[in-house]
């Protein structure tokens, strides 16, 4: 439904980036003779000539790999950082390529002069469609264009399609209002404009372009007639299926052998999101893995000697979507602690099950010193290793507690669960998770895969204080 830019532009944005690229060939060619006094880059005394060759690859490549990532779609990259992701990506991708692409063909390329055009093509194609960004705005304000939304149905669905438009008002979407039947929610919501009767009035009157039906599921036999009565207006029409509310995060129309079908448990990430988080996940644990193997043969001995075998803990814990996999730990309680967790488990004020608390008895000595600097996670790193976790995200839970979430909660799985997260940069134990699941929720609704290095960080700084963690 919301669109950033229309086809037309999406063409003139790959002519753009096309000539870009040229234009940076073209420019390095007179910069790099100015590069020469540095001591660490090869003097060259003559003119730099770059192939004719390079001229026609490079443009078209880079722009291929753009494609590929969804940079020219006007439906995704709404919010700037997105879109400015989405650059950084492709100039990531572009650069490997085009670096195997020299290899193949003109090895003797300057490596400096290479970086230079990667570095100088990314702050280009930033720096123009910052330009563009700025001046739709401006058109968008002083020409009033852009989608005028009218909702049919003032209930939950259609305040939350409300909130979404409300978030993109920069795009110029302007939410005119609501029609609604029921007259106590007209009595009580300036925004509804009239009932459903009012609609081609409402249409002509504020120059409607698109139409959202969000009735509930015991409204909908007046959809067929709202669409019918609809058919000579030159309006889009989109529905919300009330269905969206039984989704586990977000819902999603999926072709199943040439019928179309609702996914309830569609995931919060996309697929290059998952492949970024992925071998971002990979990259950092093969980086550490070497050096944490030390530390857990230490860990090890240490276990064994203050309480004997065994080393590792398993546990069954919920994953993404709800699935079952065994979390390994080192063992920080005695050997018989899941027979007496009764012993310290209580509930609040609220009712609320409390499971953890500071002065539980049933951990060990050494046990009670890995709690608190977090190293009886190391062996986690191989369940990420597997795909069971990743490095962030919502912490896994107990199934018996989940048992007891609301649906509302059950939102957290719809990524993958992680080592460290949102919630443990905010509380840690301080908080137990399945009382504050919003921190998750944040998490899972901002995802980004810069969300997860600034968790990284914190999360080292925070397990260096020992803030939390018992």
């Amino acid at each position: 439904m919301l669109r950033r830019f229309s086809t037309n532009f999406a063409v003139f944005s790959m002519i753009m980036d096309i000539l870009t690229v040229v234009f940076s060939l073209w420019a390095i060619e007179r910069i790099r003779p100015l590069l020469s006094p540095l001591t660490f880059i090869k003097d060259l005394p003559d003119p730099i000539r770059m192939p004719f060759t390079l001229y026609l690859a490079f443009p078209i490549l880079w722009a291929l790999i753009m494609a590929v990532l969804s940079v020219y779609d006007g439906h995704k990259n709404l919010r700037i950082v997105d879109e400015y992701t989405s650059l950084t990506l492709s100039a990531i991708f572009a650069g490997i390529t085009l670096a195997g692409f020299l290899y193949l063909t003109y090895r003797d390329t300057s490596r400096a002069l290479f970086v230079l055009f990667i570095i100088l093509t990314y702050v280009f194609l930033l720096t123009w469609r910052a330009f563009v960004r700025i001046l739709y705005r401006a058109r968008n304000s002083s020409m009033n264009l852009g989608q005028h939304i009218l909702i049919l149905g003032a209930g939950l669905v259609g305040h939350n399609v409300q909130a979404r438009i409300n978030e993109h008002k920069h795009l110029g979407v302007i939410m005119e209002g609501f029609l609604d039947d029921d007259p106590a929610k007209r009595s009580s919501q300036p925004d509804i404009l009239g009932s459903l009767d009012d609609i081609r009035m409402i249409i002509r009157e504020k120059g409607i372009t698109d139409v959202v039906i969000a009735l509930p599921t015991r409204a909908y036999e007046r959809v067929n007639s709202l669409v019918s009565e609809l058919q000579d207006l030159a309006v889009q029409i989109w529905i919300v299926p009330d269905y969206f509310n039984l989704a586990l995060h977000q819902a999603k129309i999926e072709d199943f052998l040439g019928l179309p079908m609702l996914d309830l448990r569609a995931p919060a990430l996309i697929e290059n999101q998952r492949l970024v988080k992925r071998v971002f996940d990979l990259f950092v644990v093969m980086l550490f893995l070497i050096p944490a193997l030390l530390f857990m043969i230490l860990v090890s001995l240490a276990i064994v000697l203050d309480d004997g075998f065994p080393i590792l803990f398993k546990q069954q814990r919920v994953g993404e979507n709800g699935r079952l996999f065994n979390m390994y730990k080192f063992r920080t309680m005695v050997r018989d602690a899941e027979r007496l967790r009764t012993m310290v488990e209580q509930t609040d004020e609220q009712g609320n099950l409390i499971h953890k608390r500071r002065d539980d008895p049933r951990i060990t000595k050494v046990g009670r010193f890995l709690r608190r600097l977090s190293l009886d996670e190391l062996p986690q790193l191989f369940n990420v290793l597997r795909g069971h976790m990743s490095l962030v995200g919502p912490r896994p839970e107990l199934p018996y507690l989940v048992k007891k979430y609301q649906p509302w909660q059950r939102k957290r799985f719809a990524v993958p669960q992680g080592m460290t997260g949102w919630w443990q940069i905010h509380g840690r134990s301080d908080k137990p998770m399945h009382l504050h699941t919003e921190d998750d929720l944040y998490y899972v609704q901002n995802y980004s895969i810069w969300l997860d290095i600034q968790i990284l960080i914190r999360t080292i700084w925070i397990v260096l204080r020992g803030r939390g963690a018992y």
